[in-house]
């Protein structure tokens, strides 16, 4: 049997892989990710991995859309093939493909992550990656309560929410080149620490990557706001690495200044010869639903309830979407 881990490039799915690879170590495994938009990564094995097809493997998938990824899965589950699927994921799914070779941990609710299913299925034996992996996903609250619970105390909870923001910032950009680290290489690193706390001190990935996000953050801080009502707030940032490396963490840090507003950040597209905006939408803090429903009304967009995007929005349908934005999020809808 061969194994390939596949995991979203953010801090919640290298989180969420390093908390089952510490629990089962799979030395021999391949790995495969990429730019934390870049969820469809199961179309690049259904046809042809590394190797050729994809057969007799084991897969790991976590933290990608199920939906995105329904008709690659499909094929990757054809019994012939002798493939099986652990599936864990937060995002919406859609009705789950009906194969006794597939093991799926789906929650969409708005208060929890793939780490933090992952570490349910663990009962908590690798807590602190999760931690980690749910401060980047900017679930504070979820994650400062399960802290508490463990009588973790102030210093090293900071350190946990610094690296988990972080890992969260490299994994934003259009391509792999915006990107401080490639997403498996930075889970390379991360990989021989079974203690977050000695990765935040050992760690020169994360100077690099904490030097990268103040000069980003300070950038994007000095805009002002393209629209705003009493939904929410709409930023639009420059075509430029920076602010696509940034717009994540950003996103988040608007979301925690005004948590009953919702957001959105609105970034060119590179090479924009089709004139196309990235979007990325936060619902209020205070109310995590409806950024999934707002962003699945256009095309390429998907997400989960609390955090949601939009790939490549044509520049002809942005009033729309701003129309979408504040109707939903100024409506009862949005509950």
């Amino acid at each position: 049997m061969k194994y390939l881990d596949i995991f979203n490039g953010d801090a919640d799915g290298i989180c969420a892989l390093q908390q089952l690879r510490l629990h089962t170590p799979q030395p021999d495994a391949k790995l495969l990710s990429g730019v934390k938009r870049d969820i469809a990564l199961l179309d690049q094995v259904a046809d042809n991995g590394a190797d050729g097809e994809v057969r007799e493997t084991a897969l790991t998938v976590l933290d990608i859309s199920l939906d995105k990824n329904r008709k690659s899965l499909e094929k990757i589950l054809t019994p012939a093939s002798g493939n099986t699927v652990f599936y864990a994921d937060h995002h919406y799914a859609g009705e789950l493909p009906n194969s006794e070779r597939l093991t799926a941990h789906i929650d969409p609710q708005p208060l929890t992550c793939t780490s933090l299913i992952i570490n349910k299925l663990l009962k908590g034996k690798h807590v602190l990656w999760a931690l980690v992996g749910a401060f980047g996903d900017n679930l504070d609250e979820p994650a400062e309560q399960l802290a508490q619970q463990l009588g973790i105390e102030q210093t090293a909870l900071a350190q946990l929410k610094e690296t988990g923001i972080l890992l969260n910032y490299n994994g934003y950009g259009a391509n792999l080149e915006d990107l401080f680290f490639h997403p498996v290489e930075l889970f390379q690193q991360v990989q021989p620490y079974a203690n977050p706390l000695d990765f935040y001190i050992d760690a020169n990935a994360l100077q690099t990557l904490k030097q990268g996000y103040q000069g980003d953050m300070e950038q994007a801080m000095s805009f002002k706001p393209l629209y705003q009502d009493t939904a929410g707030r709409i930023y639009q940032l420059p075509a430029q690495a920076w602010s696509r490396r940034v717009a994540g963490v950003y996103s988040n840090t608007l979301a925690r200044q005004k948590p009953k507003l919702a957001h959105a950040l609105i970034t060119e597209n590179p090479d924009n010869a089709d004139h196309s905006f990235r979007i990325s939408v936060r619902a209020p803090l205070c109310n995590r639903n409806g950024a999934d429903v707002l962003c699945r009304q256009f095309p390429s967009g998907g997400g989960r309830a609390a955090a949601a995007g939009i790939n490549t929005l044509p520049s002809e349908q942005l009033d729309d979407f701003i129309r979408a934005f504040s109707r939903l999020f100024g409506s009862s809808d949005a509950v």
